[in-house]
């Protein structure tokens, strides 16, 4: 089982205390019995939230699918490194125009 991120980590125990928080004030409970079982279903819910929250990495195999849809759709996926230019095409390129070569380049 992967290990949650930063960011799931974060949900589940903001749904802990707020989940919490509410339940315990819209109940008004005073027993100790219900205060666990509440604090219980708060927990369940964070664990809930955290599992359910995306993971900032795609997986390998995710990754493997998106590639190979970009591929048959014949565009190139944006990981994907640009092609070297060969030295004898590079010398003779003709300079980029004006309006891409940046706010502040003077000609």
């Amino acid at each position: 089982m992967p290990r949650p991120n930063p960011a799931q980590l974060a949900y589940g125990s903001a749904t802990v205390v707020c989940s919490t928080l509410a339940m315990l004030l819209l109940s008004e409970t005073r027993s100790g019995a219900w205060i666990a079982v509440i604090a219980f279903a708060a927990l369940a819910l964070g664990l809930l939230v955290a599992l359910t929250a995306p993971s900032a990495k795609p997986t390998p195999k995710r990754h493997r699918v998106v590639a190979r849809a970009d591929a048959a759709a014949g565009t190139r996926s944006p990981t994907a490194r640009p092609e070297p230019v060969p030295a004898q095409h590079a010398a003779s390129a003709a300079p980029a125009p004006a309006a891409t070569a940046g706010m502040g380049a003077r000609h």
